[in-house]
């Protein structure tokens, strides 16, 4: 295939499932896909296999969910459109609302259609360094209702308490979390039918405690009789999917350089945002190997840097480079910035098979604006 592309692997995808499904049943809870991480809804036969359903961010990921996921259809967003709010109510099953506002607004609506219904709690509790962008609890967070503004008069509309404030985090953070969650709020919880608990759990990493995620589950199951979900978007997919890459050119300017025909800025924009340098498969850190290497887009920003890496050899035009872990957060915010082509996407069969999913072209670019 030309590239840049990207490539889900499907034998890591399942390895991936079989976890969750197995945290499913002995938890027990049920788990959903996060779309906002991965939406590539070809796989969502196989996904559906494993997860109780999808949650959504909004209409059209609502309506993604309901047609190509099935299951279960949850929806949180920190405030709903009143002129798509009908239409929204045809595919949500369950609808997180992120004030007493919005709750009281909306909430009539919905159950009157026999939907479930949840309050977005914000505990007030951070358990993240560093990355404010993707903490809930930092501080003028507008994502949440705190206890100071939680209103007892609220609890004849709900269904359901809900709380995320992790991102790529192990279970301990998740029970400091829930610990404060629970003192806060756990008088309630015997008045509801189920407890979120968001996502950010990195269950499927390699050193990720289940055994801890599964007493937290048990706990809240077993002391209020809620149904737990999980909302896991990354782990679903962690380590399963890869960016492949050519070298363009290579230059020096007081250091080595190569540029790739992928951009961070446009296919991997997390990069500049987070800020964080993804894993290239068979590279080191600067000065690990033989030779360093700064690896940059072909777009005309000056800052389109993927970062620093070394190589067992100097690098030379029509190398091929990849990038792993890229199948969340990375296909779901690619871009068309400078006029670059979009990746096109692949699935990588158990057999092997290599499957071209999908390929972008011109058309794409052009009707985004006019």
């Amino acid at each position: 295939m030309r590239t840049p592309y990207f490539v889900v692997d499907e034998k890591s995808l399942l390895r991936n499932l079989e976890l969750l499904k197995k945290v499913e049943e002995e938890g027990p809870c049920r788990i959903l896909l996060a779309q906002k991480a991965f939406s590539m809804f070809s796989v969502y036969p196989l996904i559906r296999k494993y997860l109780s359903g999808s949650t959504a961010s909004g209409l059209y990921e609502a309506r993604l969910g309901k047609e190509e996921f099935g299951g279960e259809t949850h929806v949180f967003s920190p405030a709903y459109r009143e002129d798509e709010f009908e239409e929204l109510l045809t595919y949500a099953d369950h609808l997180v609302f992120n004030s007493p506002s919005q709750l009281r607004k909306y909430a009539q609506r919905a159950r009157a259609l026999g939907k479930e219904i949840g309050l977005r709690i914000n505990p007030e509790c951070s358990t993240q360094e560093g990355h404010a962008i993707y903490d809930p609890c930092a501080p003028g967070s507008r994502l949440g209702t705190t206890r100071e503004q939680f209103d007892e008069s609220l609890l004849p509309l709900l269904d359901g308490l809900h709380f995320h404030t992790l991102c790529e985090q192990n279970s301990d953070d998740l029970e400091t979390t829930a610990d404060e969650f629970e003192k806060k709020f756990g008088k309630y919880l015997s008045q509801m039918k189920w407890v979120n608990f968001g996502g950010g759990h990195h269950i499927t990493r390699e050193d990720y405690d289940v055994e801890r995620l599964l007493r937290i589950v048990r706990h809240f199951h077993e002391t209020y009789g809620v149904t737990v979900y999980l909302e896991p978007g990354e782990a679903v997919v962690l380590n399963a999917g890869f960016l492949v890459t050519s070298v363009l050119e290579t230059l020096h300017n007081g250091m080595d350089i190569a540029i790739l025909d992928t951009s961070a800025a446009c296919h991997m924009p997390d990069v500049l945002e987070m800020p964080y340098r993804p894993p290239l498969r068979d590279s080191g850190l600067p000065g690990e190997k033989a030779v360093t290497y700064r690896l940059g887009g072909p777009t005309c920003l000056a800052g389109d840097v993927i970062g620093d890496y070394s190589f067992d050899a100097p690098l030379k035009e029509g190398d091929c480079l990849v990038f792993e872990d890229m199948a969340l957060y990375t296909m779901v915010k690619t871009n068309t910035f400078n006029g670059m082509p979009l990746p096109s996407i692949a699935l990588r069969h158990e057999n092997g098979r290599i499957e071209e999913i999908r390929r972008f072209g011109y058309e794409d670019f052009k009707s985004r604006l006019s």
